[in-house]
């Protein structure tokens, strides 16, 4: 699996524009083909970012996504980011959830 995520800084008085152009994207990116859940969040410790997040079943998937028509929109509009927008991708090796806190909370110290 590989993560994507994307944070704005958002200008001054713009939030809710670039919020909702933003939002656009969630929907078509979630049925593209090996997308398996893309989301848009606002920071709690920073009101003016938003968090654009993405996770893709493999490179293949994400490339061919970041070539796309749609991608290069959201490309155009992370340039809107009163800071240097930053991007990140991460390649998860492995993923475990509340089994993992279970089993080490059960393990005593």
């Amino acid at each position: 699996m590989i993560i994507e995520q994307m944070s704005i800084a958002v200008p001054h008085g713009k939030k809710q524009q670039l919020g909702s152009a933003l939002a656009s994207f969630v929907g078509p990116t979630r049925v593209r083909p090996g997308c398996l859940n893309c989301s848009l969040v606002q920071s709690w410790t920073d009101p003016d970012e938003l968090r654009f997040e993405s996770r893709w079943e493999n490179e293949d998937d994400l490339i061919r996504h970041l070539k796309s028509d749609s991608y290069k929109q959201l490309l155009q509009l992370m340039e809107l980011s009163s800071t240097p927008p930053q991007i990140e991708f991460f390649e998860v090796v492995k993923a475990q959830g509340l089994d993992l806190v279970c089993s080490v909370r059960s393990t005593p110290i």
